[in-house]
This record gives C-alpha cells, sequence and structure tokens, in this order.
C-alpha cells in the first residue's frame, strides 16, 4: 500500500552495477497495463450495475444496502486511479506534483474505506445473527457510519499522498514520497490497521458462524455466506500483498538477504503477482453480488433487457 505505487516501483533506475533489473521492468511495463485496462473495464461495469440495483429496486433506507452502496462507490474511487498507473508504464509519468497527489489520494481512499466498510458489513451480520432483537440499527451513531468511515478513510489518504511528489531522476520521473522515513511509517500503520481489521471480522465471523449452526438457529442467513466470500476474498488478496510490502520494507533498511539481488528481484516478481490479486478486488466485489445473490440477478437481467432491447 505505501509501495502501491506502480509508477516508481516498476521503472525505478535499478540497473546498478551489481543488480540490473531489466526483465523485470520489462515484464511490468507489458503486464500492468492490460490487466489494469481489464479490471478498470470489469470494475466501471460491474460497480455502476450495483449502484443502479440499489438506487432503483432496493430500498436505501436498509443498514445492509447502505453499506453495499458505499463499498461499491469505494471500489469506484480505487479503480478510477487505475488508468493513470497504466498509463505511466506506456508514456511515463507525465502529472506533475498535484497529480501525484491526487492518484496517490484515490489508492488511499479506496483501499481504506474498502476494509472499514466490509468490517462495518461484518458486524452489521454479526449484530442481525447473534443479537436480532437488538435496537441497535437505530442508533444515531450507525446511522452517520458511512460519512464517519468516509472522513476517516480521507484523512489516513491524506497522510499518505500530501507528502508525495514527482522526483527527476535524470530522463525519468516518479511519484513517490518525499523521504524513505515517510514511506516506511505508511508501510507499517497500513500493515497494522490491516491486521486489526482482520482480527475484528475473523472474531465477528466465528461468533456468527457459531450462532448459525446451533439447532434452533432455522434461518439460512444467505447474506452472512455472500459478505465473508467478498471479505474473504478481500483478504486473501492483501494479505500476501501487504506481507511482501513489509519484506520489501527490510530492503530500504538493509537487511540482509534482502539486498541480495536474486532475492531482491524473486521479492519484486512476487510483489507484482500480489499486487495484480490485490487490485482485482475492486472488480471481484461486484461479481459476488451479481452472480451470488438471487435479487441482484434478476435486477441486473431487468437492466440489461432495458439496454440491449432499446
Amino acid at each position: 500500500m505505501a509501495d502501491e505505487n506502480p509508477m516508481y516501483d516498476y521503472n525505478t533506475d535499478y540497473e546498478d552495477e551489481m543488480c540490473s533489473k531489466e526483465e523485470v521492468v520489462k515484464v511490468g511495463s507489458v503486464l500492468i497495463p492490460i490487466f489494469f485496462t481489464l479490471v478498470v473495464v470489469l470494475s466501471c461495469f460491474g460497480n455502476i450495475l450495483v449502484l443502479i440495483i440499489l438506487a432503483i429496486y432496493e430500498k436505501l433506507r436498509k443498514s445492509a444496502n447502505i453499506l453495499i452502496f458505499n463499498l461499491a462507490l469505494s471500489n469506484l474511487l480505487f479503480t478510477f486511479g487505475l488508468p493513470f498507473w497504466a498509463s505511466y508504464y506506456i508514456r511515463g509519468w507525465t502529472l506533475e506534483d498535484v497529480g501525484c497527489k491526487a492518484v496517490k489520494f484515490l489508492f488511499y481512499a479506496g483501499f481504506y474505506s474498502s476494509v472499514f466498510f466490509l468490517t462495518l458489513m461484518t458486524i452489521q451480520r454479526y449484530m442481525v445473527v447473534v443479537h436480532p432483537l437488538s435496537d441497535w440499527e437505530r442508533c444515531r451513531a450507525f446511522s452517520v457510519a458511512s460519512f464517519i468511515v468516509w472522513i476517516l478513510s480521507g484523512g489516513a489518504a491524506l497522510l499518505g499522498s500530501h507528502r508525495s511528489k514527482v522526483i527527476q531522476e535524470q530522463n525519468n520521473k516518479y511519484c513517490e514520497y518525499d523521504s524513505v522515513q515517510v514511506k516506511l511509517l505508511i508501510i507499517y500503520l497500513q500493515n497494522a490497521f490491516f491486521f486489526c481489521a482482520f482480527l475484528i471480522m475473523g472474531s465477528c465471523y466465528l461468533r456468527t458462524q457459531q450462532t448459525m449452526i446451533k439447532p434452533q438457529t432455522k434461518t439460512k442467513h444467505k447474506t452472512v455466506r455472500l459478505i465473508f466470500c467478498i471479505s474473504l476474498v478481500f483478504f486473501i488478496g492483501w494479505a500476501p500483498y501487504n506481507i511482501v510490502m513489509f519484506l520489501r520494507s527490510l530492503t530500504e533498511l538493509g537487511l540482509y538477504p534482502f539486498t541480495d539481488c536474486n532475492v531482491s528481484i524473486n521479492l519484486d516478481y512476487t510483489f507484482y503477482a500480489c499486487r495484480l490479486l490485490a487490485f482485482s478486488h475492486c472488480c471481484l466485489n461486484p461479481a459476488f453480488y451479481i452472480f451470488g445473490d438471487g435479487t441482484f440477478q434478476k435486477h441486473s437481467r431487468a437492466i440489461l433487457k432495458r439496454i440491449f432491447h432499446k
């Protein structure tokens, strides 16, 4: 995440006398633009479709629908930064400091808000299943939860973006942090944030599943399974990315064996693969709704029929 910026990671001047990473840069310059283009198309189509379904057919007064709506907005926000990154691999970084800060802000705001909303969705399902008689959804705190999430996500995004700037090295420009210390600080803060969210969501799902398998619990909570799948895919994608991010930070500290050339190159390839997996979450979420929920399937067919039968 702090090192999420492909503008710098793939095109940093890796070619020194000891360790040339020319092949690594070449692979990234071909693979990443194609992959990001596919993700952008699928994400825009899927998330906009989810927003339309929720706005036209579903009641946005329900807490679950509000969270899904905001998660789709979060996915789109994350998606809007990807075209700039894909363009960078082809033409290089052409924007100035403002553009650098804006693109990083989109990434951070999209990532943080996604984790927040997934965590809230988990808590919401936990309360519905484990404490079905509670009146928690009517409390004022939850009614403004979405606004609080966006404020917190925006504040966290500013932390990672306002210290970014365009760095000129020879004939190349990079969008990077103004110091290594800031870069490492953001890496460790985001790893801690991700780990805390994982603990909260894991605890809620454990308690939820324990309640659902009790003999007296006869209601089948399909929404629980759907949100569980979305959260699971999210963490399967982002957990390896966070781990590799942490390992790469050890290179910045000059710790052996991460400074070894072969180890560094293999770590870079692993990082690229983990990044592709993590960044695809924005187009996978709507696919779960559309193909995994009967109500969304019905509304999707209705909307598509209206579009293609005109």
